[in-house]
């Protein structure tokens, strides 16, 4: 059931939130945050997706915001640090935001920089968190197959936990996974779920050890549970840059997991100057709770969207729920 665009509008408020260090190439995150019957809720697609892609957010929004979450199976996630492509020198001070982990994952292969950059950031990660902490990586698809295979040659004496989306189609993660089967590093995928038209896709090529789950952009909290059950895959449930709503949306999914083997990607509140919880889901002891976060009125009147871009977004909302009622009616 889609409630109607009336309904979504009358609640809905646009937030404009600073964040500490440039990451995915900005420093100021934009969403709609809507208050559903039970309780708040986010849409907040990345602005470069088109409607027919950003509508698969707003079904999780709903999802989250009018249906009641599955039985949690566990009240605390534990979350890894999130290290953007920065210089290494700068390593330090964005674990410090994230305390208590155990667990980072390092951006690799920006636009503008090398694997040299990439080796000492990664180094530098290995370093701070000593032998007995996670180290993963995180190529957003941007390498080719022969990069991959050399920057993992380059990267592996880091003792790497996995290698999150190296490559960008099925095929290269599959022949990847088959070169480097030696080095017993596994191989997550992430853009090869949540972006794909089969989303089981890369499960049933064997093109992947692990499976990258993210409710908002896999139609929410329901949906994205019966991917990992069918994709039969160990998950790592993350986010994508959201608020403290949509990170709560996130942690309901992980706790409804029966297996929860690796530390979720959960923890990226700690990338933003404010939040519009009262209490923010910023790792605590290395971990969040469980819990939908409580959003004040001054709060959301702090952190408002300018009128233009207020606009913008109330009309890509209204755009997505049309899609999501001509679906209904189809």
């Amino acid at each position: 059931m889609v409630p109607d665009l009336a309904d979504l509008l009358a609640t809905s408020r646009v937030v404009s939130l600073p964040m500490t260090t440039r990451f995915r190439g900005i420093t100021v995150r934009e969403a709609v945050l809507i208050e559903g019957p039970f309780g708040w809720t986010e849409f907040s697609p990345f602005v470069e997706y088109d409607d027919e892609e950003a509508t698969a957010w707003l079904r999780a929004a709903i999802d989250f915001g009018w249906r009641a979450a599955p039985e949690p199976l566990r009240d605390r996630i534990p979350v890894n640090a999130t290290v953007p492509a920065v210089p290494a020198d700068q390593v330090p001070a964005v674990l410090a935001r994230f305390p208590g982990t155990r667990t980072a994952k390092v951006k690799v292969a920006e636009r503008g920089q090398t694997l040299t950059d990439d080796v000492e950031r990664v180094r530098a990660v290995r370093d701070a968190l000593g032998a007995e902490g996670r180290v993963r990586v995180d190529a957003n698809a941007l390498w080719n197959l022969d990069e991959a295979e050399h920057a993992i040659h380059a990267l592996a004496p880091f003792d790497l936990e996995y290698v999150e989306q190296p490559c960008a189609t099925v095929d290269e993660l599959a022949e990847l996974r088959r070169r480097i089967r030696y080095m017993g590093i596994p191989i997550a995928a992430d853009e090869s779920v949540r972006k794909a038209a089969d989303p089981l896709a890369v499960a049933k090529a064997g093109a992947a050890d692990i499976v990258i789950v993210k409710a908002q952009p896999l139609g929410g909290v329901h949906a994205a549970r019966r991917i990992v059950a069918e994709a039969g895959l160990p998950a790592v449930v993350s986010s994508a840059l959201d608020t403290s709503v949509g990170i709560a949306m996130g942690a309901h999914l992980a706790a409804a997991l029966p297996e929860l083997e690796f530390d979720c990607g959960l923890g990226t509140v700690a990338l933003f100057a404010q939040d519009v919880a009262d209490e923010p889901l910023r790792p605590v002891d290395g971990s969040i709770p469980v819990v939908r976060p409580s959003v004040s009125s001054a709060r959301l009147d702090e952190l408002q969207a300018d009128t233009e871009r207020t606009q913008w977004w109330l009309d890509r909302l209204a755009r997505c729920h049309r899609i999501l009622e001509r679906g209904l009616a189809l």
